[in-house]
């Protein structure tokens, strides 16, 4: 059975505004992509020790369903609103992790 994976695309936001856009941003990004195949859910996630850093974490099926969507048309459309805010601090945009084990 294939694994659920995880995606994380980091954010940042270094003022109230910026905060405020960034969070209207991914519920704009998560009302054009409910519906995805495979995709299982996202969270908006702040780090307690850097307010400045956020991630979008994703839930999909499996790695099929996300290279699927990620490959498709719409990727870029979907996730454009959040595209302003990605983290520049970070080495990579974004990370991807299979679950390899879980409770």
């Amino acid at each position: 059975m294939p694994a659920e994976v995880r995606v994380l695309v980091y954010q940042a936001a270094y003022d109230d505004e910026q905060l405020a856009a960034v969070r209207a941003a991914y519920h704009r990004v998560s009302e054009r992509m409910a519906g995805v195949p495979g995709l299982l859910g996202n969270e908006l996630l702040r780090n307690p020790a850097d307010p400045t850093a956020l991630a979008v974490m994703s839930r999909w099926e499996s790695m099929a369903a996300f290279l699927k969507w990620e490959q498709g048309t719409d990727h870029r459309q979907d996730t454009a609103p959040l595209r302003p805010y990605r983290d520049t601090r970070t080495v990579a945009p974004f990370a991807v992790f299979e679950v390899d084990a879980a409770y």
